[in-house]
């Protein structure tokens, strides 16, 4: 179980201390799939990060089966079982897929079998480079497959569909939820998009620093609906109709 106790995080501004994570408190339960949905700017981000080791808390503790990791670095993390996958994924010149994928996981798994959890032909891209030939859905999906190789606890994605075309987004929420049914690894995705709230098991709704809401999908995507209709109403409403919030 992955445990945020009492989580805050500050920066230095021009007017001062700015504090983005406001005393946070939240459990993770082994195996299931969470989504942190809010407005931008509300601390998302930051909290993944905090997770994953990129950033170091102000206060607080976050607890890994019982174990307090949050002075730990993220190789140290990493070993532990926490992986983070990034909005764009990195691009590596003159390594392959098959390279990647050897890299990343623990020995276990049979790359043709992670590339096909994840919807790709091996035979098309066990061989293909990690460069600007790839598309940014294709990227997304061999990202996928490293954090599916190493057998993670937990795999934190921080929006993932941003960058990626319709086509590739339908083939990546398709990909996520293939991932959870085989897999149990619990799994946190940062997300604006009903496609990706509608797999999710518990939805944090995030906003100024602090956990707003906890519910479920089917709550939070009545409240969209509702919002979505009184937006019609008013004539008011501007942006696309997957963005929940």
């Amino acid at each position: 179980m992955l445990n945020i106790k009492n989580l805050s995080f500050s920066v230095e501004s021009d007017n001062g201390e700015l504090q983005i994570i406001k005393d946070m408190s939240i459990a993770f339960e082994p195996g299931k799939f969470y989504v942190i949905t809010g407005p931008n700017g509300g601390g998302k981000s930051t909290l993944a990060k905090l997770m994953m080791g990129i950033e170091k808390p102000t206060s607080g503790q976050i607890l890994l089966d019982g174990q307090d990791i949050a002075d730990m670095t993220i190789s140290e993390r990493a070993r532990l079982g926490i992986g983070y996958a990034f909005q764009t994924p990195a691009r590596f010149k003159g390594l392959t897929v098959s390279d990647l994928l050897a890299l990343s996981g623990t020995g276990d798994m049979n790359p043709c079998d992670l590339l096909h959890d994840v919807g790709l032909c091996a035979i098309d891209y066990l061989d293909r480079n990690i460069d600007a030939s790839l598309s940014g859905g294709e990227l997304k999906r061999i990202e996928i497959a490293t954090i599916i190789a190493r057998d993670l606890k937990v795999a934190i994605f921080d929006e993932p569909e941003a960058g990626i075309d319709l086509w590739s987004f339908q083939k990546l929420v398709e990909t996520f939820k293939k991932v959870h049914e085989k897999y149990k690894t619990t799994l946190i995705i940062i997300s604006h998009q009903e496609r990706i709230i509608n797999l999710a098991e518990e939805v944090l709704v995030i906003a100024e620093g602090e956990i707003k809401e906890v519910t479920t999908k089917d709550q939070i995507l009545s409240d969209f609906a509702e919002k979505e209709f009184s937006c019609e109403l008013s004539e008011k409403c501007v942006g696309g109709t997957n963005d929940v919030i």
